[in-house]
């Protein structure tokens, strides 16, 4: 017994019951277990699409279907990397003839009667294919899979798990020309940790990190809606995009963002404040042809120089 063989699934569409008794015989001493039968094109066709056969041995002359027009219909059956080989079972010896059944879908032809050996070698053939075939599926998927992880690590800030300064970039501009098209508002909230050089002498870099870690978590929790992102912009600051917004609806975001950083309650002994706390900077503005998302950066980024010369551990709008 061929144990390669063991794992195949072949469907044999024969209506003489002598043919279709030899070709089982000679499938089962090759170690064909999961072997499929048909004497018809109807059951063929409802067989194909319930079991997905590996390999087909296909009559070319049915007493329903022409084996031909059955090969196109497995064929169209077939989806994304499906692929089943199709051998023509058939007594016609003419060129002509096989091209046919190559145009048809079919992958090889045997003659009959059917030789146990010649049957062997194709079936073994087919079997290569189809075992060459999945392993071309799989390295497919992996390399899907991979290229997602890749593409999520380019666009992800390695400390925070939220998106990174280039991803933010990419889609900062994306949402500025949307929202001009639709002209609507668009906001921004730019997140800075007070006194973060301070609190990474007095504690050490790595509860800098854990401190980052914490912050970015509570921006990106303040976003109302799936569409809106949260960002590290660099360092110890962070930016929250959110389109069609005004600015009330981004003051409100802004102030949720400063309450939920107090709310942590994290140690801060060299902040005048005594905790861990952030102050925002925020503006909106209704995006006009020729302007760039440069515009609404700048506003945002004042209004938040603005809050830090305020004391701090508040929120400031641009004008």
């Amino acid at each position: 017994m061929a144990k390669s063989n063991v794992g195949l699934k072949i469907l044999v569409v024969e209506d003489s019951k002598v043919t279709m008794k030899a070709l089982s015989n000679y499938l089962k001493r090759m170690g064909v277990e999961n072997l499929l039968t048909a004497v018809n094109g109807h059951d063929a066709i409802d067989i194909f699409r319930s079991h997905r056969p590996d390999i087909v041995l296909l009559d070319a002359i049915l007493p329903d279907i022409d084996g031909f027009d059955i090969a196109k219909k497995f064929r169209s059956m077939e989806k994304g990397d499906e692929w089943a080989a199709i051998i023509f079972l058939t007594s016609m010896d003419k060129d002509e003839d096989m091209a046919h059944g190559i145009e048809a879908g079919g992958d090889d032809y045997l003659l009959k009667p059917i030789s146990e050996v010649v049957l062997k070698a194709k079936i073994n053939a087919m079997r290569r294919l189809v075992e060459m075939q999945r392993s071309l599926v799989e390295v497919k998927r992996d390399l899907n899979a991979a290229n997602k992880e890749l593409q999520r690590l380019s666009t992800t800030d390695g400390l925070t798990g939220i998106a990174n300064r280039r991803f933010f970039d990419q889609l900062s501009a994306r949402e500025w020309r949307r929202c001009e098209r639709m002209k609507k508002p668009m906001a921004l909230v730019m997140v800075d940790v007070d006194f973060f050089k301070k609190y990474n002498d007095t504690y050490g870099h790595q509860a800098g990190d854990e401190c980052l870690k914490a912050v970015s978590a509570q921006v990106a929790r303040a976003a109302p809606r799936a569409s809106d992102l949260a960002a590290r912009y660099g360092g110890e600051e962070f930016v929250l995009v959110l389109g069609e917004t005004t600015i009330d609806g981004a003051k409100w975001v802004a102030n949720n963002i400063r309450q939920r950083v107090a709310d942590l309650q994290m140690p801060h002994i060299a902040s005048d404040i005594g905790h861990v706390s952030v102050s925002c900077g925020v503006a909106s503005v209704l995006p006009l042809e020729g302007q760039e998302f440069d515009t609404l950066l700048k506003f945002a980024d004042e209004a938040l120089y603005k809050a830090k010369e305020q004391g701090r551990n508040t929120v400031v709008c641009a004008e």
